[in-house]
């Protein structure tokens, strides 16, 4: 039992150095990250207008009265089929 204490305590202090010491830090995006979400924005931007003018479509066409005129018929149909 003891020997396995040893053991767990020299791989901790063997390998608590590399958990706790620091990594590469970043100072900042890429040109290719930022073109990247930008591209992604334009697109997200390019969908939304279409679907704002449908939507607004959409809304005047439910809260507008609509008046329904009967077709009118010009002429008989079966002088026009000759």
């Amino acid at each position: 039992m003891k020997t396995i204490m040893q053991i767990i305590a020299v791989s901790g202090a063997i390998t608590s150095p590399a958990i706790a010491g620091e990594g590469l830090e970043s100072t900042g995006s890429s040109l290719l990250v930022i073109l990247f979400l930008g591209f992604g924005a334009l697109i997200v931007v390019c969908q939304l207008v279409p679907g704002l003018v449908l939507f607004c479509s959409m809304i005047k066409g439910l809260f507008s009265r609509s008046v329904k005129k009967p077709m009118q018929v010009t002429g008989n149909t079966a002088e026009n089929a000759h």
